[in-house]
C-alpha cells in the first residue's frame, strides 16, 4: 500500500503552532514546557512494515523512544515522561495513537513530518523537515 515506508527518516524541528496553550492544557510543568520550546528536536523513525522505532533527540543528548507495531497495544512514554500503554492505528495514511490526555497523529505531507496534538480543543501543530 501507498504510504507503507512514507515515515523512515531523520527531521528536524521546524516550526510549530499553540505549543503554549497545549502545554498548559496537558499540565506540563513550566521547566519542561521552557525545554521544550522552540527546540531543534530531531525525530528519528525506523519503519518496517507495521513496526516503528521512534526517537526524539533533544539537544543536550537526552532522548526519548517509544517503539511500536501498529494495531497492538505498546509502553509508550510522553512527552513529560509518564509511561502509559497505547494502541497507534493507522488512519488515511497517518499515525494515530491516545495519549492519557490528548491525541497525537503524525503524518508525512509534502516531504516534512506534521505531528499534531489535540487536547480539549487545542490543536499544537509541529512540523520537521527531513534532513536524512
Amino acid at each position: 500500500p501507498q504510504g507503507t515506508m512514507a515515515f523512515a527518516g531523520k527531521y528536524e524541528f521546524e516550526g510549530d503552532e499553540n505549543y503554549d496553550a497545549f502545554v498548559q492544557k496537558i499540565g506540563l510543568p513550566s521547566d519542561k514546557a521552557e525545554m521544550g520550546r522552540n527546540c531543534k528536536i530531531v525525530t528519528e523513525v525506523v519503519q518496517n512494515g507495521n513496526d516503528f522505532t521512534w526517537t526524539q533527540h533533544f539537544p543536550g543528548g537526552r532522548s526519548t523512544t517509544n517503539s511500536f507495531t501498529v494495531g497492538s497495544e505498546a509502553d509508550m512514554e510522553t512527552m513529560g515522561g509518564k509511561k502509559f500503554k497505547a494502541t497507534v492505528k493507522m488512519e488515511d495514511g497517518k499515525l494515530v495513537a491516545d495519549f492519557p490526555n490528548y491525541r497525537h497523529t503524525a503524518e508525512i505531507s509534502g516531504g516534512k513530518l506534521v505531528e499534531i496534538s489535540t487536547s480539549s480543543g487545542v490543536v499544537y501543530k509541529r512540523t520537521s523537515k527531513k534532513i536524512a
